[in-house]
């Protein structure tokens, strides 16, 4: 099979022939139609995040394609079904606290490892070797679509969270880093969740009116200026009222505080969800204050990812209209162009954008 190879770290991608992935037990060979390329893709490939990977690789965390194989565990799964592969595998021998790897990204552990080097080459590929019950069937598509179905990618991270804080009908939200990939995203989540208001936190009035734009006025765009206190004050004006919940979305590059600004604002009984990156790259702690924790019978909890049910629950609310994959602003390369994909990605990186490379085609223009 055709596929990208990352040879070095800081090494361009090169397109080379690669064997194809072999059937066994518990797995589905699925061939790749289209596959999201991430905004921080750039800084995996140079070595500048850190990311556990060995060399050389394809890779690429997920992606949508159609069944070509299964093995015989699967009783569902056809070949040419449409799927949707997600990228988080866990280990199988540990219910309870498994090893988990993301599929032609990272292994998050060195218990991961071997997870890591079965299942080695992602979806900058022709075809990937997927366990079973990281395949889920989307129903019937047209294949000019698929790239729109990358989205589920980037939908589910946010949705993790957010069944993870028990959002609820008619809940107030703050999306804390909505002007991400993530954080609009789980703006877009939210609302489809039934939320009564989302206040949509940011440094970039432009993104946040356009989030406005999009999805009416349940969305209250809240300006930062990295000043907490004024920025939590601001918080409180815009949800007009308890704010119930705080998913906070923010990248590496943000402050402790930016995140306590949000934190700090939800009301007595309030959640606070953290699946952002801050503190990955150094600074000071979080440190929320121990009183005011206990006494307001406040609930913080960290999230990683989502839960294994979630890609099917996606669907549902995607076949359901509840959430809308036009909405994100789509770019398709070749796999021959699969640098240009990745400055790409890098240089649009923000809300509501997909970049996404199609290995069943040989060239794509813009």
């Amino acid at each position: 099979m055709k596929a990208a190879v990352l040879n070095a770290f800081g090494a361009p991608l090169a397109v080379q022939t690669l064997p194809d992935p072999v059937l066994g037990t518990g797995e589905v060979i699925v061939d790749v139609i289209a596959a999201g390329v991430a905004g921080y893709a750039a800084g995996v490939f140079s070595g500048a995040r850190n990311y556990a990977l060995e060399l050389p690789v394809a890779p690429g965390p997920g992606g949508i394609g159609r069944v070509r194989a299964t093995g015989p565990d699967a009783t569902r799964l056809r070949a040419g079904d449409w799927v949707f592969c997600d990228a988080t595998i866990r280990a199988r021998d540990d219910a309870v606290n498994p090893d988990v790897m993301l599929l032609g990204w990272t292994y998050v552990s060195a218990a991961a490892l071997p997870l890591h080097r079965f299942y080695h080459h992602g979806s900058f590929a022709e075809q990937m070797l997927v366990p079973t019950e990281n395949v889920t069937p989307i129903g019937g598509i047209e294949a000019a679509d698929a790239g729109r179905w990358c989205a589920l990618a980037t939908l589910l991270v946010p949705y993790g969270g957010l069944r993870a804080g028990d959002l609820r009908a008619g809940e107030t939200l703050v999306v804390n880093g909505a002007t991400g990939g993530f954080g609009s995203a789980g703006v877009a989540v939210a609302l489809a969740m039934g939320a009564a208001k989302v206040v949509a936190t940011g440094r970039n009035e432009r993104a946040l009116d356009d989030l406005v734009r999009r999805f009416g006025p349940r969305v209250r765009p809240a300006p930062m200026t990295g000043a907490e206190e004024d920025d939590r004050r601001r918080i409180g004006q815009v949800a007009d009222g308890p704010v119930d919940c705080v998913l906070d979305l923010l990248p590496r590059e943000a402050s402790a505080s930016q995140v306590r600004a949000a934190a700090l604002a939800v009301r007595p009984g309030g959640r606070v969800i953290l699946m952002g990156g801050v503190g990955r790259s150094g600074g000071a702690d979080l440190a929320l204050p121990y009183p005011w924790l206990m006494r307001n019978d406040i609930t913080v909890r960290g999230k990683y990812m989502y839960p294994r049910d979630a890609p099917a629950e996606m669907v549902r609310l995607v076949r359901a209209g509840l959430i809308d994959l036009t909405q994100f602003d789509l770019t398709e390369f070749g796999l021959d162009d699969v640098n240009d994909a990745v400055a790409h990605a890098a240089a649009t990186a923000g809300p509501l954008r997909l970049t996404v490379l199609r290995p069943d085609r040989d060239r794509l223009g813009g």
